[in-house]
């Protein structure tokens, strides 16, 4: 193992339990598949544009209510892989690229 594995041991347990959960691992997917590690998504739980993804969209994807969506997304936040930022009703969200990046070199 690399010292960097050995270093970030307990960081990417903490990663690879969160992604764990298949609700989860679908919303983390979900989120990669429509934009680009580091760029914003907004997600609001009223009217959305075309450009962004709501709550209740990413719940239906998924088949969960609103407030377990709600759930996962800090259990995303909380390991790190994932990045909110409230503005009002509306919460922007993003994959934080670092942490991706950790995960990759610890892959290789």
């Amino acid at each position: 193992m690399s010292n960097n594995r050995d270093t970030n041991i307990e960081k990417f347990a903490e990663i690879f339990k969160a992604l764990s959960n298949p609700n989860r691992l679908k919303i983390f997917l979900r989120l990669i598949s429509c934009c680009r590690p580091g760029t914003i998504m907004s997600i609001s739980s009223e009217n959305c544009e075309e450009s962004c993804a709501c709550v209740g969209e990413l719940g239906q994807d998924v088949g969960i209510a609103p407030s377990t969506l709600s759930h996962h997304i800090k259990e995303l936040r909380r390991a790190g892989l994932i990045r909110i930022k409230r503005r009002g009703q509306k919460i922007d969200c993003w994959i934080d690229p670092a942490t991706l990046k950790a995960l990759q070199e610890f892959f290789s």
